[in-house]
């Protein structure tokens, strides 16, 4: 855990500025009339030191107060394009940002939780002394934002209201960050104070652009001070190195979850949606995917969207789990986004009528953007990140230069989502029935298996395995994913893990409003079941199949085969599903390839699990029986069948547990 307040609050040890009538004295140095007059309506201190200390520490020749209006927000998206952070498409209100060809992912390796000697930090990040960090932000941000303009912005993670709602701070020389803040949260600047009294706390988020060179990204930094809430970064572009309401700001929610709230309160990186089901019915579902895995795809397959990355959740007075989304737009990934699996995506982005802010694609010479996947014709030449680019050119290594960066983004306001909820805007949430962990996860689990209760959900979510994506710069191969959290969990894995038990078991549950917790797996490819391709075993459209079973089994109208790894359904109801949901046939030799259990390699994950998780501490005994409990039976079935158990010799066992 992290101790609050313990050592010097950096901004505020390197800005010097200790009193509200000294930060309205440096607010008159730096404001126009209208700005300075809109930061005399913040009566929260804390927060006038913390600009105040920020200009101080950053010397803008000026500062603007950003309040969310429409004059505000196009200001912001001119100052965009006057930088040179955005350029103009052909498409009215279309712009295209690129970053740095070196920076199209998060850079892991440049970031850092600022650490007290006695912090417990996740043994899966890097951390930094105060001292040390102190040195670094002191001699890299000091006078960072000279010649330029500090825009400062008033934020809700959430809607307005709800209990677990983060007012934030950002604070920026670049318009890109702003503009793309406009579309992703609720700018909150009306109602701070007041959100700020409900929470008791605010965060807050320091960044600069530099002069953004190449040369400069040995040196950039992304740091998270998780005892007073407060992130810097400096000399990156990326939004997810860059923008800290976004992941910087969720690694604090997750340690609000973990050490303030245990048990009541969950932060996790999951999509919110809604599913229709019989009679009219809505049922909500919340999952967990890395970055880079289909959860903006999973998110679409619902009828009713909420949010595609981020999930605060809480137990209401009545005992249902509900579930809001911090952000109120979509910064997805765009590789591979085609009107067969995101067609209300897909509409916003090729039909005028909605802002977009599109970054690292292909622009071809009509002003069009373009990316690897998007399931039409390809143009001949353009430009993209990496400078011109045109059909058949290669790269240094031989190899063929992609049209577009694997990590490619689109940024929009969800409003314009033909499944757009209105939901998203309720601060009482959504009732979440449903839970889902998956991953890119091409051998081993099937597309989908339900847990027999609340435990075995957990470690469903704490055993994620996925192929590393282009999210994370110089990531490869597989890796464990645990609750597809781990990169944003600041404290020990094994707290978390226990925040996750007594949350799920937490008795104040409604035993009629427990949710279903359940894997997801879309990527099984056709070798890994007997087949000779590498493509995968299934479309993507399948997936609203999956979810819809899963609907029906929360409302008990479908049954399921018992296993060791949890309930998987039968053929009839799939076929059946298949063919209501998506009018396609499912032939009963697909089900046994994809329900199987292919045992050498469940049991060789277990082993991988039960391996990493005895090096981690505070680890609860239950992780271990349940893995080691699944193990034992995995393997007696194995003696009894083979390596391979089909769905028909799983359902003829007695259920033993």
């Amino acid at each position: 855990m992290v101790l609050k307040h313990q050592g010097v609050d950096i901004v505020l040890e390197i800005g010097g500025v200790a009193t509200v009538e000294a930060a309205l004295q440096l607010f008159e140095t730096k404001m126009g009339a209208v700005s300075l007059s809109r930061i005399r309506t913040i009566r929260n201190v804390a927060a006038l030191l913390k600009i105040a200390n920020a200009v101080a520490m950053c010397g803008p020749d000026s500062v603007f107060v950003h309040t969310g209006s429409e004059a505000d927000r196009r200001y912001i998206r001119e100052l965009a394009i006057q930088k040179g952070e955005e350029s103009l498409l052909a498409m009215e209100n279309h712009t295209i940002h690129f970053d740095l060809r070196e920076e199209q992912g998060r850079i892991l390796d440049r970031t850092f939780y600022i650490a007290n000697e006695t912090d417990i930090v996740n043994t899966l990040a890097n951390k930094m002394l105060r001292q040390e960090a102190l040195k670094e932000v002191r001699d890299r941000m000091t006078g960072i934002m000279q010649g330029k303009i500090m825009l400062v912005g008033f934020y809700s993670r959430g809607p307005v209201g709800a209990p677990v709602s983060n007012p934030a701070i950002e604070i920026t020389s670049s318009a890109y960050v702003t503009h793309s803040a406009e579309l992703l949260y609720r700018n909150n600047f009306a109602s701070f104070d007041a959100e700020v009294s409900r929470a008791g706390y605010f965060y807050t988020n320091i960044h600069s652009e530099g002069r953004n060179r190449p040369e400069d990204l040995p040196n950039a930094r992304v740091f998270m001070d998780r005892g007073y809430q407060t992130t810097y970064s400096f000399n990156c572009t990326y939004a997810g190195n860059t923008l800290l309401l976004k992941k910087g700001n969720h690694r604090f929610s997750v340690d609000r979850a973990v050490y303030e709230n245990r048990g009541n309160e969950l932060s996790e990186h999951m999509f919110i949606t809604g599913i229709a089901g019989p009679k009219g019915r809505v049922t909500w579902c919340a999952g967990a995917a890395p970055s880079g895995c289909g959860k903006t795809t999973t998110a679409m397959a619902g009828s009713y969207f909420v949010g595609d990355d981020l999930a605060q959740m809480w137990i209401d007075n009545q005992g249902a789990v509900r579930s809001i989304s911090p952000e109120c737009g979509i910064f997805g990934i765009l590789e591979d986004v085609n009107r067969e699996g995101e067609p209300h995506l897909m509409d916003i982005l090729r039909k005028p009528g909605t802002e977009v802010i599109w970054s690292n694609v292909l622009v071809d010479p009509q002003g069009v953007p373009h990316w690897a996947g998007n399931g039409e014709k390809t143009p001949l030449k353009g430009r993209n990140f990496q400078g011109d680019w045109e059909l058949g050119k290669t790269g240094a290594n031989g190899k063929p230069v992609p049209i577009s960066h694997s990590n490619s983004r689109c940024t929009l306001s969800s409003k314009a989502l033909a499944n757009y909820s209105s939901q998203t805007e309720n601060p009482q949430g959504v009732e979440t029935r449903i839970i889902t962990y998956s991953g890119r996860d091409s051998n081993t689990m099937p597309p989908v298996w339900e847990a027999r209760k609340a435990d075995e959900g957990v470690v469903i979510g704490a055993c994620i395995v996925s192929k590393a994506t282009a999210t994370e710069i110089g990531a490869s191969g597989v890796k464990r994913a645990p609750w597809a959290n781990a990169p944003f969990i600041p404290g020990a894995i094994g707290d978390y893990m226990d925040a996750q038990f007594q949350f799920f078991g937490n008795p104040r549950i409604a035993e009629n409003k427990r949710p279903v917790i359940a894997g997801l797996n879309y990527f099984l490819t056709d070798e890994a079941r007997g087949g000779s391709g590498k493509e995968l075993l299934g479309e993507k459209r399948d997936v609203s199949v999956w979810l819809a079973w899963l609907e029906q089994r929360v409302h008990r109208e479908v049954a399921a085969i018992d296993t060791p790894i949890g309930f998987i359904p039968r053929y009839p109801d799939l076929k059946r599903l298949f063919m209501d949901i998506i009018g396609k046939d499912y032939p009963e030799e697909l089900y046994v390839r994809q329900f199987s259990l292919y045992v050498s390699n469940i049991v060789s994950r277990i082993d991988l699990q039960i391996d990493a998780y005895a090096k981690e501490v505070n680890v609860p005994r239950k992780l271990f029986d349940i893995l080691q409990w699944q193990r034992q039976e995995l393997t007696a079935l194995e003696k009894t069948f083979g390596p391979v158990i089909l769905p028909e010799q799983l359902e003829a066992i007695p259920a033993k547990r």
